[in-house]
């Protein structure tokens, strides 16, 4: 079934070698006051900070910090930020960093002028958003969420052990200008980098894994999956890679700024037990979802097997001659797992500091949900147990 839908995407992109240079082009068109939102010292490391910095000063520009953000951003980051903001009287929220600081950076525009209980509202009930939002930008410095072009904002609760995501309504928390320079990630640890193209290949996944339409969506998704898998073989080898990280990025963005998941039902669930799993192990996210995934999709398979068996076919090239369908998904299933091994990527949970005792813990926990099965918490706890 083809479903109808409405599409609005409102960011401004600049991409490229070039494309810092816009950045005081873009900030004349906001007010004097600036939240800079950062990582740790990375971006201090690599000298963008003094050129982020000039810039503001020489647009005149009074610059607040937030730094610190955790790779798992917190939600007491959050509403230290949203001090600052009401403090400071902030008139944008530039973040410099990855997805993490992004959402974090989200999170408190839509919260800093909330009055009430900002996580119950906008993480626990997904409320809508009735309060002032405070404008977002970014500079993006590792690619995998692509929170450079949507209003999704992934926010941990410390205290309740709790790992939500939140997707705003279009277009209050999209940010208003997006710059992806390809060279600004090349400083990225390799274990990043492998955690970011997991993190994609999984949104990509995680929509086309949704039905068996035969949609135009499916198409292009089978084609950012290729074109992400060719590009990261050749980062692998070399980090320096231009064209590579390039496409990297470009797959990032597209991957979940909506577009390829118009007209689709989705699954998402595999995203639902990784954040509980970073809630309690505060894992990377693509390296947990890395893990996840295959164990998933093989509990999963029998639901969708004929997507699966496309999958097996159209990614990975599964010769099908002989084999039945399920050998053939399987085949599918182990190539996808392959490829995570290939990138460097731990096979097993208790690799990333999970304990058995965690995995009940984390499975009662997990919202329940599923596209071709619907999963509840017995049905989580296999998994985790599969791929422990």
């Amino acid at each position: 079934m083809i479903y109808d839908f409405t599409y609005q995407n409102p960011t401004k992109i600049h991409f490229g070698k070039t494309a810092l240079e816009h950045l005081p082009e873009e900030l004349n068109n906001f007010g004097s006051n600036i939240l800079l939102v950062y990582g740790k010292n990375s971006i201090k490391a690599t000298g963008l900070y003094d050129k982020i910095m000039g810039m503001l000063m020489a647009t005149g520009k009074k610059v607040t910090e937030l730094a610190g953000i955790n790779s798992n951003p917190r939600y007491s980051q959050v509403m230290e930020g949203c001090r600052l903001v009401r403090e400071n009287n902030i008139d944008l929220i530039l973040a410099v960093g990855g997805g993490s600081v992004v959402d974090c950076s989200k999170g408190i525009a839509a919260s800093a002028y909330y009055d009430g209980d900002a996580w119950k509202h906008y993480w626990e009930e997904q409320g809508l958003i009735e309060n002032k939002v405070v404008p977002v930008a970014s500079v993006l410095t590792m690619t995998g969420t692509a929170s450079e072009m949507n209003t999704g904002s992934v926010i941990t609760n410390e205290d309740k052990k709790l790992k939500l995501g939140r997707v705003f309504p279009f277009p209050d928390l999209c940010p208003k200008f997006s710059i992806l320079n390809p060279e600004f990630t090349y400083t990225v640890p390799k274990i990043q980098m492998v955690s970011g193209i997991a993190d994609i290949f999984s949104h990509l996944m995680e929509q086309y894994f949704g039905g068996d339409d035969d949609c135009t969506s499916d198409y292009l998704l089978e084609g950012v999956m290729l074109s992400l898998i060719n590009s990261s073989r050749k980062a692998i080898v070399d980090p320096h890679d231009y064209e590579a990280r390039s496409n990297i990025m470009w797959c990032a963005t597209m991957g979940l700024n909506k577009i390829l998941a118009l007209s689709k039902m989705q699954d998402w669930e595999v995203h639902m037990i990784e954040h509980q799993l970073g809630a309690y192990t505060d894992c990377p996210h693509g390296i947990g979802l890395a893990i996840i995934s295959p164990a998933y999709y093989r509990y999963i398979y029998k639901c969708g097997l004929p997507k699966f068996v496309r999958f097996a076919k159209n990614i990975w090239k599964v010769d099908a001659n002989g084999k039945t369908d399920e050998q053939i998904a399987l085949e599918g299933i182990a190539s996808l797992e392959s490829f995570f091994r290939e990138l460097g990527i731990p096979a097993m949970l208790r690799e990333v500091g999970a304990t058995e005792e965690m995995l009940p813990l984390i499975a009662k926990s997990t919202i329940p949900g599923g596209g071709y099965k619907k999963m509840e918490a017995d049905d989580i706890l296999v998994v985790l147990k599969n791929c422990f």
